[in-house]
């Protein structure tokens, strides 16, 4: 297991690497400069689950932004920077908890060192990341085009250009659209160096096709055992790209807690909503956090009890009826309209008794 043996590198209060949790990370879509619309949406993705959040720094003033956003959120920023390294030192002089650079086009040794001897001072992370779209010509014309390979190796290369002025405190990301040749370069990667790695598909695309795209690139890739912090990339609201990675951890046994939510496909025999019911219990269900639950939504009450046997709740919908079951037993029947509620009364009587044996 690679991430086992990976460097500890601290962002504000989370620590990647060394075989602690894999981190849920995203990124804001607002303008920096905004900070009531950043902090707003930053306190929204906390509330899901976001444990590092990252925003872009174009411009000065998304920069000096950053103290204010700071002083409202409770979970590590990082400055995403391009081009310009003025940026780059005024983020970390503004708070910033990690930058994400691409020293091959932040420009001169000198600027790139002015970044470094910055980080080196305040301890400041910084995560070098590599893009399929921002390869070297050189490495471009060695390989012919983009590949796993080359992106190895312009990572590798630019992480040695930061430790040769001294400095290793440093997370690693190399990112492709292409799902395959992703995983291949983190395989490739996790064999020639031990700092954590960040881990995404990037442009992944629209809710549909990039949570599915992500959820097999960076299924297979943490089922290796690579991978120290993960964001999932969609074209959308960023509280979906925490909710599809905390999906994605839970369903690799990377974490635990919350209810997990198990429904059937329906069928002809479905009597009820069953679409509708689901979706309203996936709803419901956050917030219960705390408990460490299995819930079965069932369509009928031909199968509903025994499909749900596994789960420690279920409920199951008839012709206008329902049942509420528990490990397997029927507690109780009654109207479709109470199923809902019947559930979440059954989830607060399983809190309490918790509370009162602990």
């Amino acid at each position: 297991m690679f991430r086992d043996t990976t460097k500890e590198v601290r962002v504000g209060n989370c620590i990647l690497g060394g075989g602690h949790k894999v981190r849920i990370q995203s990124m804001c879509n607002t303008k920096t400069e905004d900070v009531a619309a950043t902090v707003a949406q930053i306190l929204q993705l906390e509330a899901a689950g976001c444990e590092i959040i990252r925003v872009a720094v174009p411009t000065m003033e998304a920069a000096h932004a950053l103290s204010k956003i700071k002083e409202q959120i409770h979970i590590p920023l990082v400055a995403d920077i391009h081009f310009d390294y003025r940026l780059a030192i005024a983020a970390m002089e503004n708070g910033a908890d990690k930058i994400r650079i691409n020293p091959g086009n932040i420009g001169s040794e000198e600027r790139v060192r002015a970044v470094v001897e910055t980080a080196k001072a305040r301890e400041i992370p910084i995560r070098v990341g590599v893009n399929s779209g921002s390869l070297e010509k050189e490495l471009l014309e060695k390989y012919g085009c983009v590949t796993a390979e080359a992106l190895v190796e312009s990572a590798l290369r630019q992480a040695a250009r930061i430790e040769a002025m001294g400095y290793d405190n440093l997370v690693i990301s190399i990112k492709s659209s292409d799902v395959l040749m992703c995983i291949r370069a983190h395989e490739l990667m996790a064999e020639r160096t031990n700092y954590p790695l960040h881990v995404g598909i990037t442009e992944a695309g629209t809710l549909f096709s990039g949570t599915i795209k992500s959820s097999v690139g960076l299924g297979i890739i943490l089922y290796e055992g690579i991978g120290d912090t993960i964001r999932v990339s969609l074209t959308g609201d960023p509280v979906e790209e925490v909710k599809a990675a905390k999906q994605i951890l839970k369903t690799l046994g990377l974490r635990r807690g919350g209810i997990e939510v198990v429904s059937c496909p329906t069928c002809g025999r479905t009597q009820i909503d069953l679409i509708g019911l689901a979706n309203q219990v996936e709803t419901m269900v956050t917030e219960f956090d705390d408990l460490e639950l299995k819930v079965a939504v069932m369509g009928c009450v031909v199968n509903g009890p025994g499909e749900a046997r596994e789960a420690d709740l279920g409920i199951a919908g008839g012709v206008g009826t329902g049942l509420l079951i528990r490990k397997g037993e029927v507690v109780k029947r009654m109207p479709e309209a109470e199923l809902l509620q019947a559930l979440r009364e059954e989830l607060l009587q399983i809190r309490a008794e918790g509370q009162k044996r602990g």
